[in-house]
């Protein structure tokens, strides 16, 4: 069960960081980061590893674009 809510959290992460992907909605990515870091945290609880995988994966992709941006664009 912790796995399918990680894989949610991870997925409400990934369609929200679409979105952050628009120029000037760069800090929507902090916000995204502490979702799928909450999706991580219930992948951590899981037996399986998808879940917290993906999170994981869906941090990495929004860290980028934070770095890219210098951190706000």
């Amino acid at each position: 069960m912790a796995n399918i809510l990680a894989f949610l959290f991870g997925l409400m992460a990934l369609l929200l960081a679409i979105i952050g992907f628009i120029p000037f909605l760069g800090w929507l990515n902090w916000l995204i980061i502490l979702i799928a870091g909450v999706g991580a945290a219930f992948g951590f609880a899981s037996e399986k590893d998808s879940g917290r995988n993906f999170c994981l994966v869906v941090i990495a992709i929004c860290a980028l674009r934070l770095w890219i941006g210098g951190g706000i664009i």
